[in-house]
């Protein structure tokens, strides 16, 4: 992802959550049918971005992304709120909830 369209992307006022994972790493796909859940639960109230490591180490160290998965959530273009490691889809929900709110 190009670092343009990833800024622009995160300056929606619609919350955005970023999961920074990695092909490799167990637990990111443990988070991937939760993560869908969570999509289906927030459609039209925030969008879930997934940004493989590998691929954009930049955006990973610009975040200072230092284990996976990385969640972060963004809200007109500010990080509102960061946590390594796997995570319930309750706890996602309340987040996203929180901010979409806000």
């Amino acid at each position: 992802m190009a670092k343009g369209n990833f800024n622009q992307l995160i300056q929606s006022e619609q919350p955005i959550l970023i999961d920074f994972y990695a092909d490799w790493c167990g637990p990111c796909k443990t988070m991937a049918p939760i993560l869908q859940e969570v999509a289906q639960a927030t459609e039209g109230k925030a969008r879930i971005i997934k940004i493989d490591i590998d691929k954009n180490p930049a955006l990973a160290n610009q975040y200072q992304v230092k284990s996976v998965p990385t969640f972060m959530l963004f809200k007109s273009g500010k990080n509102v709120w960061r946590q390594a490691g796997a995570l319930s889809k309750e706890a996602l929900l309340s987040v996203i909830h929180q901010q979409a709110s806000s």
